[in-house]
Order: C-alpha cells, then structure tokens, then sequence
C-alpha cells in the first residue's frame, strides 16, 4: 500500500469511485481510495442497494444531481455486465391526493428538464408492468430515463477508470484515525500503517459519523434499517427470465412501497414501518465470511402492512417470497434529508461526501472533485453544504430524531410550507411569550421558533384574496395579508432575530471585505451597504448588508438559514496571517424590524435621539435608547420596502423593548408582523431572496442586482469573470411575472412557459396583497424578461396565464423607504 498521496478517499463504494473517477477526468491522480471491504463488493450500503433512479425531486439540486448521474451510469459495464438499465420509473397514485401530486412531481420534472414525462391511465400502467391490477390504481407518473443502476458494478467500473489513470485502490484497510496538526489534515492512520497526505474524502456512507468523530469533525446522518425482499420466481414473468432487467422500476408511495424486476423475480422495498435506527457506533467492521456489515436480520413483524399492499398491487407476488432473501439494510437519512458535501470548516482538507444514495451517487461525486479540484463546483451546493448545520443539529439525540422522521416521511405528500413537529422550541427569541399572547403559529428555521402569522390580526374585510382553497390554503391564514396591509398602511413590528449576524474586526477587517464585497465597503462609520459576495466565477455566494461600526469593526447581517453556511465560507476565505475576526453575535442579539408609514412616530416617542430624515438618512445606522434599553443599534433599512428601522440590542432586554415599542405604536396602529407577511411584502419590492432567487450559479447582473456592484472601482473576487460575461452579453435575466387572475396563487417551484414551450421555472411566489395579484420570480431569457410578455406558470397540471411585469412593483422610485 502506498505511504502517500496527496489525497486519501475512504470508501470505495459507488460515491468514492464516483468521486476518484472524477478526481481522474480533472487531473488529480495522486489518490488512494481506501475501504475495509474487498473492491468492490465491500460490504457497505452500495452493496445491498436496490438501486432504483427516480430523477424527479422537488430539489433543483437533487434532481439535476440524478440527471448527471443518469448520463454518467448510462453505457457503464463490468465485466461485461450493463451496470445501467434504461427501463423507466413509474410512480401509482391509489389517492387522490396521490393523483394529484403526481401533477406537481411531473411540474417539476418540466421545470429542471427531464425530457419526456407522461401522466398514464391505470391501463397504460398495467401495460408497461404486466403483473400490475389496474384496478387498484388511480393513475401513474412515468419517467421513461429513469431507471436501475447495479451499485456494485458501477463502483467497479468507475474504479476501473479511475485506476486506468493513475488511482490507486486498496481493500482491506481500516482507517484507525487522522494525523491533524495546526487544524490541517496532515495524514491517515490504518491498521496496515499512515499515510500521509493534504487531503481527505470521506465517502464512508454509515460509517461516516464515526469516521468524522476521528477528526473531531460532526457527520450528522442517522443510519436506519430498511426492509428488501425478493419473489421466488414467478410464473408470470418466464417470459422475462432471460433478461436482467426489462419492467419499470415502480414505487407506491401511498404505502411507502418499491418494486423492481429482475428476471423471472421481483424485489419489494418497504419503508412502511417505524424506523429502526441502528448506532453507528455498534457497526460491525467488515470481516471475511460473516454477513455484510450493513445487513441485519430481517424483522418480519415489520414486513405485514407492505406484504398485504404487494399482493393487492401485484397479485401474483402472494405465498410466492423467498424469505432467504429477506434483510433489514441500512443506510443514511440526515436531519434535513440532505446529503453533506465539502470541506470542514474546523479541519482543513477534510473533505466530506456523505449521506448519498444510488440515485445521486454519480453526481455528488462529481461536485465533490470539482469542489477540490477548482475551489468550486459547478452547481449550487447550498442544500447539501458540509457546514449548513448549526451545533444543536449535531447533537445524536437531534440527529435520531430527525433521522428517523424523515425516514418516515421519505414517501409522503409534503407541503412546501410543512413544518416539523419535533425536536421544536429549541430556540426562543426575547418575544416569544408575547407572541403567543397574540396568538403566534409559529413555524420553525434554524432551531428558532419564528412566526408565520398572528390569530390577533384575524380581522376579515371581505378582500378577495381572504379565501383560499387547496394547496395554497395549506399553512396559510389571511391573517398574512392583515398584516401585509397593516404594514404599507401604517406599521408592523416583525422579530428578525433570528437574522445570522457577525461583527467582523481586526487591522485587516476592511481589506478583507472589500477583496469579497461586489460593492464598495469603505464608506464613512455608520453607513449600510447591500453586496453580494462572489464566487471565483462570479456566482452570488452570499447576499448580505454590512454596516461599518467603527473603521476596523463591520456588522454583518444575513438570512437566518443561510447563516451557518455564511460564517464558514467566510472564515475560509481568510489568508494565512490575515488579521480579521468573526465573532457570532446571532445568539446575543435581538432584532427587531420596526417598518411601516408611521415606524418614525413609534420610535420618536420612545427614543431620545433625533430620527427624522434629515438627522438619520436611509441606508444608515446609529446607537440610540428605545425607553430603557440602552444601547440599541438601529440601522435604517427595511426588508418590508418601507420606511422604518432594524434594531439590536442585548437578548435579555428584548422582551422589554418589545414592550416600549408596542405600548407606543397602539395609536399608530401597531401590529405584529409574521413571516408569510415578510415574504409577501419583500416579493412586491422586489427583494432577492438568497437560495432561491440566487445563489452560486447566477450572477448579480442576471439576478437584477448590477446597481451593487463597483466593476469600476477596484479588484474584488469574481469581478474577471463578471467582466468576461458582460463581454459575452447577459443571456438571461430574473424576471417578476404576476398572474393575470387575481384570484390565482401558486408556490413556487412551477415551470414558466412561452408559445407552448418550457423556459423557466419559478423561483419565488407570494400574494402581492398590495397590487392584488400572485408575484411569482424566474430566470428568462432576455428576449422575454420584458415588460408586457405573456406566459404561462403550470400548476397541478393547469396552465395559468401571466404577464412579465416592471419592477418593483411597490413604490418603484423608493420615495417611501427614503421618507
């Protein structure tokens, strides 16, 4: 075995050979893969995976993600063997509410480009799958790329590429520990001897927390049983018995069932129990004549309800299991059903590509070595980021817990807007208690319990868009459109506490920023600046305001969600010897967003300072008292695109300026304020919102956001490559769309269409309570991003006709926000 590479991948099932293989295509061959399992069968999840490919997801990511590893297992063999069977995926729905969600799912597959999608009869169904009851089925979705991958022939095939160029692969090795000095992975440890190297890939799939915990490095997955069975062979299917694979691969998800063919056989896949999590800490190491390590034995007490099911589904599977082929084989559900991939942000060239099944296996794999390779891949890994996880999500109680919900729910109808039920109030801002006096539902993001809306503003007005039905009735109350009202009439409180927020330091703080910002940061202390942080290649990394403090001392303030993740990136963007600190202040502060018409009467009163216009512009900030408490650092700016003010203070006497503000705003008409409000209000401003109207993959003139970017004044990250593109001329732009029913209201995630074809999809959609019309965001070519084009948003199958429209679509000129 060798002593050194300069990067050690361990695992070598299918994501590590994924991942060593595209290491090779991108010239890095200076690798050992190892695993503790014989190559390439090494006893882990790839093993005994069934290795069904359902493309369509609800994820962007995750759907392109299937769609590379489609096209990267198609034409792969081993040992002559196809490792890849194009035969199509069918999904049945036995509901209607199945039915109609089938809808939504193909909704998706037009938005992120799976070709050829159909909406089949039972007849049609049981056509493609003969031994199918029609009869028991409403309906189907068929995706005729979807297909079955043999995990291990894939991995081998890879591994053969990958070795081919210069990889080296190494079985029987366990991994014993890191050498890890100064935070920097300086080299493995194995039972056959170190290895030193810069770089480590964990793609150890269930092992992963316990190979994280080595290098003091979290890897939070659950690893859970999961129940397979395969038929005896059938009658039915002789005339199959010489082909590996000919039906469709078929999931019932009403009952949380999968079926897949092979042969003269078929296997019955069941999640259709209550999880059995199984410690990563009690997995066996891989040794030679004992059962797999990631196979425990079958539970057939588990088994009954999916049993029952399969034989009203295909009959001719009843009395007919072979109960020898029966196991319970684990595999990894995280807290949020996300994989993680990339490098720690605690130990440096600790890579990480874990939490990935079969169906993403190929183009995880290849993220993960475009992320070493260039410092960056070429999609927007937000979802799956190494370091989106906050401490608490860590934690094994949290990790179980998470885990085994979205085993549960891997199959279900879940609503957009569906909230988790446990672990919750994890995290209370100061206001939580008046809050719930006023009647909060409170949804749940980063751990923080946030308001959505408040039963106290449930005053009808006979408006049309108070009435909603269906899906977007769901998680929904018009108590959101009171309180959008309340707020452009006269004034709302909102609680942004749970804003991500660091104060940056340090001799070398504004150096810093300024080498990340597209807009200029060195401005007067007490001035606001919206920027983008770029990416190398000029992607939108992250979306933020920093305010300067002092002249070596910055306040940064960005998305709640997006916050972890944030502080990581930026962390690694620090050079050796920079003098630059980030200190989290998320926990310590409160934050208030005081915003309406009438917010400068409500702080006047309460405060000592001067805040009319002329003593406290737009776009600046200032210490002043709000009653007692003393300091409060107020910065004018408002995400609701109304006058008003973003106020921090010290969490303990946050309640208290609750109190002060509240009490004051009673003649003015106060309100509380809810997320749904926040979200409508940014849409009719025409606010971005990071993750889903950008992210890595646009840049800011695309995204609309080209007034924030300095390209005349100095160098900063990514401004080359925004050069190059505007050279080349913006191809597509971040169009606002309203639909032309007023009464129409969609989610988001829907495909745009002009003249009958697919050219977007959308990226946000809210009510505009203001303009009476659904605002919906998407990406269109130029030719179309243009005010007055007409297109079509398709939802449930319906296609709604809208209007690209000017923005914003609130206060355009913004004479409010500056009054």
């Amino acid at each position: 075995m060798k002593d050194r590479a300069q990067l050690v991948v361990i695992g070598a099932g299918i994501v590590g050979a994924s991942a060593a293989y595209h290491l090779a295509e991108l010239g890095i061959t200076d690798v050992l893969v190892l695993d503790q399992g014989p190559l390439f069968e090494t006893g882990g999840s790839t093993s005994h995976a069934p290795g069904l490919v359902f493309q369509t997801n609800g994820s962007r990511t995750m759907c392109r993600l299937a769609q590379h590893s489609v096209e990267l297992y198609s034409g792969l063999e081993a040992e002559g063997q196809p490792a890849w069977y194009a035969v199509g995926g069918i999904e049945v729905a036995t509901t209607p509410e199945r039915v109609e969600e089938l809808k939504r799912r193909r909704g998706y597959a037009l938005s992120y480009g799976i070709d050829g999608t159909e909406l089949l009869t039972p007849a049609e169904t049981a056509h493609r799958i003969p031994i199918l009851d029609p009869a028991h089925i409403l309906g189907s979705y068929l995706v005729p790329s979807d297909g079955i991958a043999k995990g291990i022939r894939v991995a081998a095939a890879l591994g053969a590429k990958a070795q081919a160029k210069g990889v080296a692969f190494e079985g029987g090795v366990r991994v014993t520990g890191f050498d890890i000095r100064d935070g920097t992975v300086h080299g493995v440890r194995t039972d056959r001897g170190e290895i030193q190297c810069e770089q480590v890939l964990v793609c150890a799939g269930i092992w992963g927390p316990t190979i994280g915990r080595m290098a003091g490095v979290p890897i939070p997955l659950a690893v859970v049983q999961h129940q397979v069975v395969w038929t005896q062979p059938l009658p039915e299917l002789a005339v199959d018995a010489g082909e590996e694979v000919v039906h469709p691969i078929l999931r019932h998800q009403d009952l949380s069932l999968y079926f897949r063919q092979q042969g003269d056989r078929y296997a019955l896949g069941n999640y259709r129990h209550e999880p059995i999590l199984f410690e990563p800490d009690d997995l066996r190491p891989y040794r030679e004549g004992e059962p797999q390590p990631s196979i425990e034995p079958f539970t057939p007490e588990h088994f009954e309800v999916a049993y029952e099911e399969s034989i009203r589904l295909l009959p001719p599977v009843k009395d007919r299991l072979d109960e020898t082929t029966a196991i319970n084989g684990m595999f990894s559900f995280t807290p949020d059903m996300g994989s993680i991939v990339g490098e720690s942000a605690d130990v440096r060239g600790f890579w990480i590509c874990e939490a990935v099944w079969v169906t993403h296996g190929g183009g995880m794999g290849r993220m993960a070595a475009e992320w070493i390779a260039g410092g960056e891949p070429s999609m927007d890994m937000a979802e799956a980021d190494a370091n989106r996880f906050y401490p608490f999500m860590t934690t094994p109680p949290y990790v179980r817990a998470r885990g085994a919900q979205q085993y549960r729910e891997v199959y279900d109808i879940l609503h957009p807007l569906q909230q988790m039920s446990h672990p919750r109030e994890l995290k209370l801002t100061p206001f939580y208690a008046r809050h719930r006096d006023l009647g909060a539902e409170f949804f749940s993001g980063a751990g923080w319990e946030r308001p959505q809306w408040f039963e106290a503003n449930h005053v009808l007005t006979g408006a049309p868009w108070e009435s909603r039905t269906g899906w977007a009735a769901q998680n929904w109350s018009p108590c959101v459109g009171a309180e959008h009202i309340a707020t452009r009439e006269r004034v709302a409180m909102f609680d942004i506490t749970p804003f991500a927020k660091f104060d940056i330091t340090g001799a070398d703080a504004l150096r810093f920023l300024e080498r990340l910002s597209a807009n200029r940061i060195d401005r007067p202390v007490g001035t606001i600046v919206y920027t983008s942080l770029l990416t190398p290649s000029g992607g939108i990394r992250c979306d933020l305001t920093i305010t300067r403090k002092d002249e070596d001392r910055f306040r940064v303030v960005t998305g709640g969600g997006s916050g972890q993740h944030d502080r990581a990136w930026l962390l690694a963007q620090r050079r050796p010897g920079e003098r630059v600190q980030l200190t989290v202040r998320t926990g310590s502060l409160f934050a208030l967003g005081l915003w309406g018409p009438r917010a400068r009467d409500v702080i006047q009163a309460v405060t000592d300072a001067d805040v009319s216009n002329e003593a406290f512009p737009y776009m600046t900030a200032r210490y002043l008292n709000v009653g007692e408490v003393d300091p409060v650092w107020a910065q004018r700016i408002s995400y609701a695109g109304e006058l008003g003010w973003e106020l921090y203070g010290q969490i303990a006497m946050g309640q208290r300026a609750w109190d002060v503000l509240w009490e004051a705003g009673q003649e003015h008409g106060v309100v509380a304020g809810g997320g749904g409000a926040f979200d409508s209000l940014r849409l009719e401003k025409g606010y971005r919102l990071w993750g889903q109207d950008i992210h890595t993959e646009h840049d800011p003139f695309e995204a609309g956001l080209g007034f924030a970017v300095r390209m005349d004044e100095g160098e900063f990250q990514g401004r080359e490559a925004l050069q190059r593109k505007l050279d080349r001329g913006v191809t597509e732009k971040l169009a606002c769309i309203t639909l032309d029913d007023p009464a129409a209201v969609v989610m988001g995630k829907e495909p745009i269409s002009h003249d009958g074809g697919v050219v977007s999809y959308v990226t946000s959609a809210a009510y505009g309570y203001s303009i009476g019309r659904c605002i919906v965001y998407g990406y269109l070519p130029v030719d179309l991003a243009v005010e007055g084009t007409p297109v079509e948003v398709e939802y449930f199958g319906d296609r709604l006709a809208a209007t690209v429209a000017a923005e914003p679509l609130w206060d355009p000129k913004g004479e409010r926000l500056r009054a």
